[in-house]
């Protein structure tokens, strides 16, 4: 079974200020491809202004280790959320690569 994990990481201005998140962690941890796309395309709220970027690790994407996708700014308190796709170590570069197209990810050959 494929071990997929999605991270989180939440930006206030404040945070910002200091150079830091305010918020970090796991969403899920090994999990399958699907329920970690699932999640990794979730917010916190519903209050956001969607997905604003989609980026691996490298660039050009060759063969990731994970891929981040960046919301826009939630309208309540102003804070950013990120949330992140990680590979298992197993996974070749070709499925790799696959997955990057699939999520949209911006460098994929």
């Amino acid at each position: 079974m494929n071990k997929f994990s999605v991270s989180f990481e939440i930006v206030t201005q404040e945070s910002a200020e200091n150079g830091n998140a305010e918020s970090r962690g796991y969403i899920c941890e090994s999990t399958n491809l699907r329920s970690a796309i699932d999640d990794l395309f979730q917010t916190r709220t519903s209050q956001c202004e969607g997905v604003t970027g989609i980026e691996s690790n490298e660039y050009p994407v060759t063969s990731p280790k994970w891929i981040t996708v960046y919301n826009g700014m939630e309208f309540e308190t102003g804070a950013y959320e990120s949330r992140a796709i990680h590979f298992p170590r197993h996974i070749t570069s070709a499925s790799r690569i696959r997955v990057a197209r699939l999520l949209g990810c911006y460098g994929v050959n």
